[in-house]
């Protein structure tokens, strides 16, 4: 028996991704391409967030998993549900509403946001079904729907909360050097850090870990990896920033 969709209620999510190389905050994104049967051009040619509605027997952090298992292959992540939208014009552009006709969609959809956060590297974009593709966060390509509004807000509560929480930490492997560290604040908040500071302040963190263990494969020489303890930062947690800029 196939699960009914409830029609007018949808998740979208924000995938951040941060690329250690480029050293930039990315957003995955899918295309979204239509072409009518009587017309050679393309009526809808664009990007999207991935998103899907909810079914009837899911929670909406069910479907929130359902949607990410689905685009990267991968359970657990960290995701956090920052606002919904709800506007009633939220499909008003000709494009959204010729793609809502042919995908049988509700014109009047509320859809939860969400924001999630991982290593660009976390999985493979080769040979995935949904061809999804990063782009990096202020250079992003036509967007479909109010996705660029949902982007635009789930970004501002990321720069927020990165400041008091120790979410920048799901953007960076399990091991890390201190400089990809502060290259990830960086790209987050778009500013540069003083680095004698930011070392200094942040290897007195007690639940910033020094490991026996140094970079390998690396041309310049190696530096020092650290791991994040949760455990310790749970039982020292206090609402304080990580750095101060």
């Amino acid at each position: 028996m196939q699960t009914e969709i409830i029609p007018n209620i949808s998740v979208d999510c924000v995938i951040f991704g941060f690329d250690k190389n480029s050293k930039s905050l990315n957003v995955l994104l899918i295309e979204r391409f239509l072409k009518l049967e009587d017309s050679e051009v393309p009526a809808v040619n664009d990007y999207v967030l991935r998103g899907f509605h909810t079914f009837e027997n899911e929670t909406i952090d069910d479907t929130a998993n359902r949607v990410l298992k689905e685009l990267t292959g991968l359970e657990h992540l960290y995701k956090k549900q920052f606002k919904v939208f709800g506007d009633p014009n939220r499909l008003k552009n000709e494009k959204d509403i010729i793609w809502a006709q042919n995908e049988h969609f509700n014109r009047r959809t509320i859809t939860i946001a969400y924001y999630v956060l991982l290593p660009t590297d976390a999985f493979q974009l080769e040979n995935n079904p949904y061809k999804p593709k990063w782009f990096p966060v202020n250079q992003l390509p036509e967007l479909g729907f109010d996705h660029q509004k949902i982007i635009n807000e789930a970004y501002a509560d990321l720069k927020e909360k990165v400041l008091y929480k120790p979410i920048v930490f799901e953007l960076l492997a399990d091991k890390f050097t201190i400089k990809e560290l502060q290259d990830t604040f960086e790209a987050i908040l778009g500013v540069e850090i003083d680095n004698r500071n930011f070392r200094r302040k942040l290897i007195t963190k007690k639940y910033i870990i020094a490991l026996d263990e140094k970079q390998t494969g690396v041309s310049k020489k190696p530096s020092q990896l650290y791991m994040f303890s949760k455990d310790v930062y749970q039982k020292i947690y206090k609402e304080s920033y990580l750095i101060n800029i």
